[in-house]
């Protein structure tokens, strides 16, 4: 058990498709938590979907370039997740593959989902 994070593409069909998946980025999920509440979320943020837009990503860059994501715990959490975040197999490098990915997806008219489950 633990924190899973995706990040799917839906079309106009409403078809999904993985684009991201991290696996107890807990300073990613602070981030996307703090997202849903600005955004009127009111749920547990547990099993919801985050629709973001290209503002988010452009958001979520900023933040992650200077090294400014929240550090977060929860029981599933776990250690936090800027230990080895910049190291060759850390989560900067599929944090920026999925903003990259993100945006071509949002550019060719789909949108982009965040969903997590803990």
């Amino acid at each position: 058990m633990g924190l899973d994070q995706y990040a799917y593409s839906e079309d106009s069909n409403g078809e999904r498709t993985e684009i991201a998946y991290w696996r107890k980025h807990n300073r990613l999920q602070g981030w996307m938590e703090n997202l849903y509440t600005d955004k009127g979320g009111m749920e547990e943020f547990n099993t919801v979907d985050l629709e973001l837009t290209l503002e988010d990503l452009d958001m979520l860059e900023s933040t992650m370039m200077n090294k400014l994501l929240p550090q977060t715990g929860g029981f599933f959490y776990g250690p936090d997740s800027y230990k080895d975040y910049e190291d060759q197999d850390g989560y900067k490098s599929d944090d920026e593959m999925f903003i990259n990915k993100a945006r071509e997806e949002l550019n060719n008219g789909n949108k982009v989902i965040y969903y997590c489950w803990w």
